[in-house]
């Protein structure tokens, strides 16, 4: 099986699920990135080093082997690969990921095309339910959810880092507000909370994505969304140009 999707599009999380979903869910998942790693070493990681050392191959059997970046796995290998599942000797499911979507896929399955984020906005809630759940078992705290500010805040994202970003968003989010639920003010205040911004930095985020919500909200128009914000049209206009969005990239 092959999962092809642009960078951040959460290719391994849909390969997890697919291992989680599958009858295969008992076994064992082994993940393998292939990225930047010489023919050598992805020949011992993959099959490993004789019986002192067993390959991921080995260590995956009877469960999923997902190979990240199977586009830089060696030719030969690729091939040693195919051969085994069209043999039979391979005893685990195979998932690749890709970023091209002109990859090759010698193992045979219908590959998964996966759209950005922006192009999947159905996946947006259930993705974030998802990570506010993993990252408040985490925390060791009970997951409330988002209020309606907030769900409205995803859907309206545009999301340029994909699920990698929804991902990390909500991981600082969930820290900001702590026992409660997560609030709009929260996914816009999130940032990168070991390594505190300064906060002029921080007021400046803040503004940004705020204006920008507010702005896609209002299609681009600078005084139905200056009376959202309660805010004088000129004062709102003055914060607009601190952020220097053009509020003409929002109109339809």
């Amino acid at each position: 099986m092959l999962v092809i999707g642009p960078s951040g599009s959460g290719r391994k999380h849909l390969a997890r699920a697919i291992h989680q979903w599958s009858a295969r869910a008992g076994g064992p998942l082994v993940e393998l990135q292939l990225a930047g790693t010489p023919e050598a070493v992805q020949q011992r990681e993959i099959f490993g080093d004789g019986a002192s050392q067993p390959g991921a191959l080995n260590r995956a059997e009877g469960g999923t082997l997902l190979l990240e970046s199977i586009d830089q796995l060696a030719p030969a290998l690729l091939q040693r690969l195919a051969d085994g599942v069209r043999g039979g000797t391979v005893r685990a499911r195979l998932i690749g990921t890709a970023v091209r979507a002109g990859t090759t896929n010698p193992l045979g399955a219908q590959p998964i095309e996966l759209g950005s984020l922006t192009d999947r906005r159905e996946d947006i809630l259930p993705l974030a339910a998802h990570f506010l759940a993993e990252f408040a078992a985490e925390e060791s705290i009970e997951a409330i959810g988002f209020n309606g500010e907030a769900r409205r805040l995803l859907l309206e994202e545009s999301w340029p880092g994909n699920v990698r970003e929804l991902r990390e968003r909500i991981r600082q989010a969930i820290r900001l507000a702590g026992q409660g639920a997560i609030s709009a003010e929260a996914l816009m205040l999130a940032t990168d909370l070991d390594s505190v911004p300064s906060f002029k930095d921080a007021k400046r985020a803040f503004e940004t994505r705020y204006v920008e919500v507010l702005l896609r909200r209002c299609g681009g128009n600078i005084s139905r969304a200056a009376r959202m914000a309660k805010k004088d049209r000129k004062d709102f206009y003055d914060v607009i140009r601190r952020t220097g969005i053009d509020p003409g990239q929002f109109r339809a």
